[in-house]
Parts: C-alpha cells; sequence; structure tokens
C-alpha cells in the first residue's frame, strides 16, 4: 500500500511535533511545579491545542503549493490532527500509571524510541544513512529536553 505524499507529511510532522513539543512541555511543567496533575493537565492541553493548530498550519502550507490538488491539502491536513492528537496522547498513559518522575522517564523513552523509527524509516525511503538521520533528529530533542528542563528549574525557583 503506498502512502500519498501528503499523508507522510502530515504523519512524519504530526509524530515530530507532537514528540518534541509535548516532552518539552512535560519536563518543563516537572521541573517548574513537580505536579503530576499539572503537566497531566499540560499533556491533554497541548495535545489538543496543538493538534488543531499545527494541523491549520500545514493546511495552510499546503495550499501555499500552487500545483497541490484540495484533496492532497485536506490529506495533509487530517493525517496532522489525527497523528498530533493521538501520538501526544498517548504521553499521558504512563502518567496515569505511574509515580512523576518515572513516568516523564518512560515518556522520554517513548518518544525518543518513536522518533528514531519514523527518522529510520525516512532515512531509508530518501536512501540515507539511518544513524546519521537518527542521529541528527534525536540530537534536536534532547536539547529541547535539556533546555526546557533548565528552564522549568530556573522557573520553578524564580517565581514559585
Amino acid at each position: 500500500m503506498k502512502i500519498s505524499r501528503s499523508v507522510r507529511t502530515g504523519i512524519s510532522f504530526g509524530l515530530t511535533s507532537a514528540t518534541i513539543t509535548t516532552l518539552g512541555l512535560m519536563v518543563g511543567l516537572n521541573s517548574t511545579t513537580h505536579s503530576q496533575l499539572v503537566v497531566l493537565g499540560g499533556v491533554i492541553t497541548i495535545a489538543i491545542a496543538d493538534a488543531l493548530s499545527d494541523s491549520l498550519g500545514i493546511h495552510i502550507s499546503e495550499e501555499s503549493r500552487k500545483n497541490d490538488e484540495k484533496t492532497n491539502v485536506w490529506e495533509a491536513t487530517f493525517a496532522t490532527f489525527g497523528s498530533k492528537l493521538v501520538f501526544g496522547l498517548t504521553f499521558a498513559v504512563p502518567l496515569l500509571l505511574m509515580e512523576l518522575d518515572i513516568a516523564v522517564i518512560i515518556s522520554v523513552l517513548w518518544g525518543m524510541l518513536a522518533l528514531a523509527l519514523l527518522s529510520y524509516f525516512i532515512a531509508k525511503s530518501n536512501r540515507e544513512n539511518p544513524v546519521h538521520v537518527i542521529g541528527e533528529h534525536i540530537a534536536i530533542a534532547v536539547f529541547v529536553i535539556i533546555v526546557t528542563h533548565f528552564l522549568g528549574a530556573w522557573i520553578g525557583s524564580t517565581f514559585g
């Protein structure tokens, strides 16, 4: 089964964005508040709000491509929304089942695994070195996690 370019775009963007955004939010809120309720509320809120926002962004981006058909625009829009919403909400599961610090660690590992698998398939379809592509994408994700951890800790100590 061949997946259209617009659906691949939506799913790739949605999974990547859901991972980076949600992990950054989780790590930052955990470092700031150490509250399971706050982190869970943030994950659910960002899954919905960011899925809606980014699907509109992809919709407008796809519309700006003069040669795209309307079907492709809507395919990318719905693929982005669905992948961001569903994948973003998967990060709530560990928060519902485990203690906060363990749930955050499990979520980071889950996000890195998903990002590595997506990166592998992208590299293979583009005939690129998977190690390079995975390394690049994981490095960016780790950078976001480190920055949001320290930003959250600073916000907590400065304003908390």
